[in-house]
């Protein structure tokens, strides 16, 4: 492939940096990984040290790793307010990315940046002036890190929060004069995903990912590592999307998708049964794709149809919220399941958001269980299942391994960027 026109999960990468040669002397040997991550409403920073390719060589280690939820800032609107986000990612960033490099031991009180670089972060930032107040502070009070890279989630995700994560990396690498490295989200929840413990896990190759979050619900092939191949995907609402709509409609709090949950599962144990029935969208079909906005417009009637002019009382509420819960993972199981029948997927990867979700999980599992398959079932622990930037900085890991950087003058947030 030619040096000037590298294809990365949706990036073109042009140009080639001259601070690329920093991280072409350590491709030997470990190399040390700071990864952003402000896609949505998690300001994260990682740092790991990895080492090898893919394959039962590679090692990594996590040095320091930070994050700071932006949940209770955003319940008051029922869903992430974007501008709201980029607000707090501003403010977060510093602080986060202070604790990660302390975790790390990375950072000492020793100034090594000079006036002028920090005027120029300075202008970098004039979008972002609180992060650049901050950072400016930063570099005039420590050194620079002991790392070899800096990767950073470039989208899918809110724009204007992709932007800030986006700035201050770039601003990192003015000051530090280090490599960038562009991530695409999704990538990241596969990385993550694949792991195990500090390697990857054991797997053959093809490996089929099922990747469901707020913004996504994709079932992706791979046959090579880091290639893909989109088999299917929503074609409305992802089913993370469908959950937090559907807790709205039955006056859940937000985050719906893990009240929903809760209750679903206290349905379960209490043995309760129901008779609501609700659609499983395109559980029948022949390709890949799915559905879950006919599916929220049916618990919208089911709803109105059984409170009529009352509320929702608390058996009939557990039950909404099993039933719906059944709804989408009979979906999500049906067609994953094809999807490993037709493509022979030694793997299955499940990563985003919605991989918490106990009763998915279990699902899955058993289902490749019960249809005799061998495939080797990959999800993080649920901890790690939302965003974060562990996932990052393990994605840009394996782009920098590759020698896939990108100069600051190039990298652009995507708010839209595909896999495929």
């Amino acid at each position: 492939m030619d040096e000037n026109q590298k294809k990365v999960s949706g990036l073109v990468l042009r140009g080639k940096s001259s601070r690329q040669g920093l991280a072409m002397r350590v491709l030997s040997h470990a190399m040390r990984i700071l990864g952003i991550e402000t896609s949505c409403d998690e300001t994260a920073i990682s740092i790991i040290e990895a080492e090898g390719s893919f394959g039962n060589d590679f090692r990594f280690s996590v040095l320091g790793n930070a994050l700071l939820s932006q949940i209770e800032m955003h319940r008051e609107f029922g869903g992430v307010f974007p501008n709201v986000a980029k607000r707090e990612h501003q403010r977060a960033l510093v602080p986060v990315l202070q604790d990660a490099l302390w975790q790390a031991k990375l950072v000492k009180p020793e100034r090594d940046v000079s006036e002028e670089t920090i005027a120029e972060s300075e202008r970098l930032l004039e979008r972002e002036p609180e992060l650049a107040l901050q950072l400016s502070q930063f570099f005039r009070a420590y050194n620079t890190p002991d790392i070899d890279a800096i990767a950073v989630t470039v989208g899918p995700g809110l724009e204007p929060a992709l932007w800030v994560g986006v700035n201050c990396a770039k601003a990192l690498a003015l000051a530090w004069n280090k490599p960038l490295v562009p991530v695409n989200h999704m990538e990241g929840h596969i990385m993550l995903a694949a792991a195990d413990g500090n390697a990857l896990a054991r797997f053959r190759m093809p490996l089929l990912s099922l990747l469901i979050s707020g913004g996504h619900t994709e079932l992706v092939l791979s046959k090579e590592w880091m290639q893909y191949e989109l088999l299917g995907a929503t074609r409305d609402d992802a089913v993370g999307e469908a959950f937090d709509k559907v807790a709205r409609l039955m006056g859940l709090p937000y985050p719906g998708g893990p009240e929903i949950s809760r209750l679903a599962a206290v349905a379960r144990e209490n043995g309760e049964t129901s008779a609501f029935t609700l659609p499983r969208p395109m559980i029948t079909t022949d390709d890949f794709d799915f559905s879950f906005a006919g599916l929220k417009t049916a618990v919208r009637r089911l709803v109105e149809e059984t409170k009529g002019e009352g509320s929702l009382t608390e058996w009939q509420t557990r039950a909404i919220a099993k039933e719906f819960e059944d709804a989408v993972a009979d979906v999500l199981v049906a067609k994953t399941m094809r999807a490993i029948e037709q493509t022979d997927a030694q793997a299955l990867v499940v990563g985003g958001g919605v991989s918490a979700n106990a009763h998915i999980r279990a699902r899955l599992s058993d289902a490749l269980r019960d249809y005799g398959y061998s495939t080797k079932l990959l999800i993080p622990p649920p901890e790690l299942a939302t965003d974060n930037a562990l996932m990052i900085a393990l994605a840009g890991y394996f782009r920098a391994e590759k020698k896939q950087f990108i100069l600051a003058s190039d990298m652009q947030a995507h708010g839209n960027l595909k896999l495929i």
